[in-house]
């Protein structure tokens, strides 16, 4: 007798969870599959410190085949799923699709990163959302110093040593702790001219940093940021980036090539294809965490509205705290449908509190609800980290006990390029590499015949600018209008996501009260952290990008697109369907991979391109302007369908030095 079939997508704090628990339960009387971008989770609330050089990027990590025994793995990232027809569509690394079929599904993919409609910010910041992203700002820090150091302009000495973060949640203030410490003992070791000193930027719309804490820890937070020379400005926001600088909302422009992105996350979105009612982006569940009308399917973690039985008529926050028990939950449950063991169990929680490290021996923490700030709180938000990663704790205590004895070892690896990791692309666990397949945008394989799920009426489909070849598709609105309440994907007060904002509306950093929506700071639970996005990322981090529909004006970054002859683009877009997300991070298109590129538009640098593109679609790394003709669109595939991935393309980018350093005009 054949064993029943388990398909986890996505290898979050949620679905690494679910695959642990269901392996334990089973013990082999289940096929259990883990399909997901990577062959790690990642635990992301240490990926600061693997982006101001505490941390070595392998000690974030955990090998899943090697904690998941009974669990087969599968590289890939899910491109449809068909409810009826039970079985999910991926792409591997290399390009290949396949197909998994499925007694039992759980959906665990996770969160993205969200983009406000502020002109530039697509194209000239950066996320951080993965392991690419840590690894590129650790190098671009670095860089930017030693080139500082190496300079006699004053001012160019002063704009390469500014850094702006945007949003000050517990993503944003973690990283502008860490990085104020790292950028100092770089100097320390290579001073710069006249006198500069680095300049670490905190910007948040929201009147003071960590809006969703305790006043009282909030205030301790601010305390010890301005103590260590950072600038924090509240009731800020950034109107306008630049490659050379941000202009804000008070009307300042800042000299700066360095601009992060940490304003929020909102669900992936893969559930939105479904054709089942959503919850602000997320996928609606019972309180057994199974799909009203499929009770064959699971979600958990971020993309899963869990109905919090503590608080009547809400849902349980995009936290890892809740992302690591919903995991345990949907492990049991799907093994009681299975009848391996007995009785479901509802999902119930109880806060634990929240942890926030500042650097050094700083942090602010309240485990339990007992407020701690000081050494104190250093200690326990590293106590607790030891405690909840899955693997490589000594691993994890030898880098923090050599980082306090031993000066910080600070070089350029040159891992990873600028272009490889933009803000715009729906795969923030992976780097796009130069020459690779051309991921293809996730078909909405929704249960053929399912009516589709009520949408925001200003929702509408486009293509996605995160992958190339890909035709338009139903996605959630990646341009958010900050002044629309209720919107998909937006801050909801004291929730893991409604951390940091910026640029005109309260942003999200993924985190909360109860822990952190990009890993979870007391508790494990934002779903994310595997892979920014969990197990729904591109397998190449595609970032070329998509035909835009006919008339449609500019997806996420909020940058209009050019259409039709005069590249004017109508007042409203045509197309119904969702548009997707905040996050940026949305599948994208165009048949010509990443290393293809076509003619920039009038102003614009870069590399000729090395052939043309395929008709309609303007591909070009994160940074640069996209453009499209109204008959140029790709036609959106048929629901139900799964589309074949073009043929490798060639690479048309050897490894040149030359022409590396025309791929990132601005970072240098």
């Amino acid at each position: 007798m054949s064993r029943p079939r388990v398909v986890i997508v996505g290898a979050g704090f949620a679905g690494y969870q679910t695959a642990r628990t269901l392996s334990r339960i089973t013990r082999g009387r289940a096929e259990i599959t883990l399909l997901n971008p990577t062959d790690y989770f990642l635990y992301l609330p240490l990926l600061p410190q693997v982006a101001a050089g505490v941390l070595e990027p392998r000690r974030v990590t955990v090998s899943l085949a090697g904690t998941l025994p009974r669990v087969r793995l599968v590289l890939g990232e899910a491109d449809g799923i068909d409810l009826e027809e039970h079985t999910v569509h991926y792409t591997d690394p290399e390009g290949d699709g396949g197909t998994l079929a499925y007694d039992r599904l759980v959906l665990a993919v996770g969160s993205v990163n969200k983009l406000l409609p502020v002109p530039g910010v697509a194209e000239h910041a950066h996320g951080f959302r993965g392991l690419p992203e840590a690894l590129y700002l650790r190098d671009h820090v670095t860089r930017q110093v030693e080139l500082a150091a190496a300079s006699d302009d004053p001012k160019s000495c002063a704009s390469r040593c500014t850094f702006v973060v945007v949003g000050a949640g517990y993503t944003g203030t973690e990283v502008a702790a860490q990085g104020q410490l790292f950028t100092d003992a770089l100097v320390r070791k290579q001073p710069l001219r006249q006198g500069i000193r680095p300049r670490w930027l905190l910007l948040d719309i929201a009147p003071r940093v960590l809006p969703e804490l305790d006043e009282r820890l909030s205030r301790t937070a601010d305390r010890v940021l301005r103590g260590r020379g950072v600038e924090v400005r509240t009731g800020t926001s950034v109107e306008e980036a630049t490659p050379t600088g941000v202009r804000l909302s008070d009307g300042e422009y800042i000299d700066t090539r360095t601009l992060v992105w940490c304003v929020g996350v909102r669900p992936d979105p893969l559930v939105e294809g479904l054709g089942r009612p959503l919850e602000r982006g997320r996928l609606l569940v019972d309180p057994y965490l199974q799909v009203p009308g499929h009770p064959e399917v699971f979600a958990c973690g971020d993309a899963a509205a869990v109905p919090d039985l503590e608080r009547p008529g809400q849902y349980t926050p995009m936290t890892a705290q809740h992302a690591w028990r919903h995991g345990k939950v949907a492990g049991r449950n799907v093994a009681a449908s299975l009848g391996i063991v007995g009785e479901r169990r509802v999902y119930r929680h109880r806060d634990l509190g929240f942890t926030v490290d500042l650097g050094g021996a700083k942090a602010a923490a309240n485990p339990l609800g007992v407020p701690l700030s000081g050494p104190l709180a250093g200690a326990v938000t590293r106590g607790y980290h030891l405690a909840a990663m899955p693997g490589n704790r000594i691993r994890v205590a030898a880098d923090w006990l050599l980082d306090a004895v031993l000066p910080r070892q600070a070089v350029q690896l040159g891992l990873v390029r600028s272009w490889s990791v933009p803000l715009e692309s729906a795969s923030p666990e992976l780097a796009r590499v130069a020459g690779g397949p051309p991921p293809q945008s996730r078909p909405a394989t929704v249960t053929r015949g399912a009516p589709a799920a009520t949408q925001d009426a200003d929702t509408h489909a486009v293509p996605d600018p995160g992958r190339p070849g890909a035709a338009p598709g139903p996605r959630k609105s990646a341009v958010l209008d900050p002044g629309r309440p209720g919107a998909p994907g937006d801050d909801q007060p004291g929730h893991a996501d409604g951390a940091g904002s910026s640029a005109g509306g309260s942003g999200a950093d993924g985190s909360g009260p109860a822990g952190s929506g990009r890993g979870g700071h007391t508790t494990p639970g934002a779903e994310e952290p595997a892979s920014g996005r969990s197990a729904a990322s591109g397998p190449g981090g595609s970032t070329a990008y998509k035909p835009m529909a006919s008339g449609h004006g500019g997806p996420e970054s909020g940058r209009p697109e050019t259409s039709g002859p005069g590249g004017a683009a109508p007042a409203a877009p045509e197309a119904s369907g969702t548009d997707e997300s905040a996050s940026g991070r949305s599948a994208g298109s165009g048949p010509a991979e990443s290393t293809a590129y076509t003619p920039m538009a009038s102003g614009s640098d870069g590399p000729a391109p090395a052939e043309p593109a395929a008709s309609g679609s303007d591909e070009t790394s994160s940074r640069r302007p996209e453009a499209s003709g109204p008959d140029k669109a790709a036609p959106p595939e048929a629901p139900g369908s799964h589309k074949p991935r073009p043929a490798r393309p060639a690479d048309p980018r050897p490894d040149n030095p030359r022409r590396e350093r025309h791929e990132e005009p601005s970072t240098d």
